[in-house]
Order: structure tokens, then C-alpha cells, then sequence
């Protein structure tokens, strides 16, 4: 029996999307008669084409070539409190686009604030965003990635300067962290999440925050309206991979969150996802307080954040910096360095360019 055969129709899996958060299990949800599901106040479309990679339209983009004979690492190296480097990643552009969820669709999205790379929009693939520029410190890092933008009243509200994006590792065997394949996308969180989903989501680091408010599952009341204020979301996605597909129909199920060694406080992958890359963890600073009642996402309220992430990584750019960062258990800025341990070097040249 073909692969094909043994699976839904793109369009029955991206029916599943809409009714199943992302990295989670089932939630209540109900199709209107157009198609579209509703939940927690927003709507989502379905979509009606598949990306120019997908070979056959059935929603999974194979990995050219696929990674086997992989179990996931349970070796525990000596302890490092770090094993990360930043990618700081300026705003480029908002726009009604998800290459990832609607690919091929422009304006079928709702509105996006997209960093990274320049050219990021509903038409764009590995080769596009490959052939593009980027807004990141580290000119290799071609990747694309975007969020719900947030707005306050009318007026968007959109970071300022390069953001906090960390690639650090999920898993206690950081030695056994690899390089993203180029192509990999997934969506980290989901627009249709409940705000107890979004609150227990195993990405869920310390949900919004402004001045001393933390944990929170919506946006503050208010925030102390001083200029050294702004609303804050810190939020991880999955680490470990299947090796098999650069993308899945529901934009998950390719991807896994680390589990816990039986019997110990060891993070490794799980044996279904056994590959264990970089985990992606958006800080993201929003120049908004004071009275917070009109602030909203594009995709509705503060549970529905989540993001997404294209990588288009130039491979041996992204390969040094995990190797010298992740894997040699530093913690690194966008060019690879620590200053706490000057004699490891860094891994990029001043210009944040391969030396």
C-alpha cells in the first residue's frame, strides 16, 4: 500500500490542524458551514494549496535525505549551565501571509509581523528565502521568522531593534545536538489554543510580562507606564525531530518536545522523534504599557500567541555556531562568542560572517 493511501487527504489533515493545537491533543472546536473552524473567538480558514516543495500535495515534505539509524541520546556530559547562542533578528515586515499554513495563499493569513529574512511572504520557499536578505545580525541566517502581530487599539505594535531569539539545547545531552535541515518548518503554539492550553503548553516558558507581572495566560490589566517598560512573551518550540519530513499537513507532527528519562531529571528526545536539534526560544519586547484593555493579536487574544519558523539557514554558518555554542556548552551572542569564557574564541568574524 502507497503512502498516499495510508493517510488523510491535505485537506482533512489541515481540518485536524484547525481542531488540534499545535503540540497538543484534542480541543473543543466547531466548523462553520463555509469550512472554517471557530475557537476562542477566531476564525481560521482552510487551506487550499500546498507548497511548491510538497512533491504530491498530501502535506509532507520529505527530507532529501532522511536521517535513520538515530535512537535519541541518553548520555549525560559534563554539566554546563549554558549550551546557546542568539540570533538577534529585527522586524522587516507585517503582512497577511503564512508560507508555512497558507502557502501560495497571499492575504489569506491573518496579519503577521515577520523577522529575519526581507523577502518572507505567502509565496516563499527554501530556494526564495535562500536567494534573500535578512534583518538578523549573522548575514547566514536566512530564516524566516513570524508571529501574530500585536496591536493597541488600531496601531500596531511592533518590537523595536533586534529581538531574543535563542537556539539552545532542549535536551541534557547537548553534545548530541545537530544542525537544523534546510527546509525545516514548523509552527511552535497554535492560534486555536484554549488559554489552559496555552498556559500548560510545554513551550511555555513565562507567558506575558510587564514590570513585576509574570505568568500570565492574557495581557495585563496595565503595565507601569514608564519608558523602561514593555510587554514581554518568552515562548519555546519543539527540539526533537522525526527525520523523515521537513514538514508535516498539521505543521507538528514532524516536530516533538523533549520527555523526561524515566527515573531521572534527564530531557531527551522521544524514540518516535529521535533527533534532537535546536531549541528555539522567542524573547520577544513589545513597546506598548500603561492601560492594556485594547491590546490584541492579529490572531486574537494573548493565549493565541505562537509563531513560526522556516529555516533557511546558510548550513555551514549554522553548523559552526551549534558546534562551538550548543554542543562546546557556552553561552554565546549572535557572533558565536562568550565573554565569560574569552578563550574559547568566537565562532563568527566581527562582521558576524564565517572567518
Amino acid at each position: 500500500m502507497s503512502r498516499r493511501s495510508k493517510i488523510l487527504s491535505g485537506a482533512l489533515v489541515t481540518s485536524a490542524l484547525l481542531l488540534t493545537p499545535i503540540g497538543l491533543g484534542g480541543v473543543a472546536a466547531s466548523s462553520t458551514p463555509s469550512g472554517a473552524v471557530v475557537h476562542t473567538g477566531h476564525t481560521m480558514a482552510l487551506s487550499t494549496a500546498s507548497s511548491p516543495e510538497d512533491p504530491d500535495g498530501d502535506g509532507y515534505i520529505p527530507a532529501n535525505p532522511p536521517v535513520t539509524g538515530v535512537t535519541p541520546s541518553t548520555q549525560n556530559p559534563p554539566h554546563r549551565y549554558f549550551h546557546e547562542f542568539q540570533a538577534n533578528c529585527s522586524v522587516s515586515h507585517t503582512r497577511p501571509d503564512d508560507p508555512i499554513v497558507y502557502p501560495q495563499q497571499p492575504g489569506k493569513s491573518h496579519d503577521h509581523t515577520f523577522l529575519g529574512n526581507t523577502t518572507t511572504n505567502a509565496g516563499s520557499t527554501t530556494a526564495t528565502l535562500s536567494a534573500g536578505g535578512t534583518t538578523c545580525k549573522a548575514p547566514g541566517d536566512l530564516s524566516g521568522y513570524w508571529m501574530p502581530t500585536l496591536s493597541n487599539g488600531d496601531e500596531p505594535v511592533l518590537p523595536v531593534g533586534p529581538q531574543v531569539i535563542y537556539y539552545k539545547a532542549g535536551v541534557t545531552d547537548y553534545t548530541s545536538v545537530r544542525t537544523f535541515p534546510k527546509g525545516l518548518r514548523f509552527v511552535a503554539g497554535s492560534p486555536v489554543q484554549s488559554a489552559d492550553e496555552f498556559r500548560h503548553h510545554p513551550g511555555f516558558v513565562e507567558g506575558w510580562e510587564c514590570g513585576d507581572s509574570f505568568f500570565n495566560t492574557e495581557f495585563p490589566a496595565s503595565c507601569p507606564s514608564r519608558p523602561d517598560v514593555q510587554l514581554n512573551i518568552r515562548f519555546q518550540a519543539p527540539s526533537c525531530w522525526d527525520g523523515r519530513y521537513l514538514d508535516t499537513p498539521d505543521h507538528k507532527s514532524h516536530m516533538a518536545y523533549p520527555v523526561v528519562k524515566p527515573g531521572t531529571n534527564d530531557n531527551i528526545c522521544p524514540a518516535d522523534h529521535p533527533v534532537a536539534l535546536p531549541m528555539i526560544e522567542f524573547k520577544m519586547a513589545f513597546p506598548v504599557n500603561g492601560d492594556m484593555s485594547k491590546v490584541r493579536l492579529a490572531s486574537g487574544p494573548g493565549h493565541s500567541f505562537h509563531y513560526d519558523f522556516f529555516n533557511a539557514w546558510d548550513d555551514r554558518t549554522l553548523k559552526a555556531l551549534v558546534d562551538h555554542c550548543v554542543v562546546g556548552g557556552l553561552q554565546c551572542d549572535a557572533r558565536g562568542y562568550d565573554e565569560t569564557h574569552p578563550q574559547a574564541g568566537a565562532a563568527l568574524g566581527t562582521d558576524y560572517r564565517l572567518p
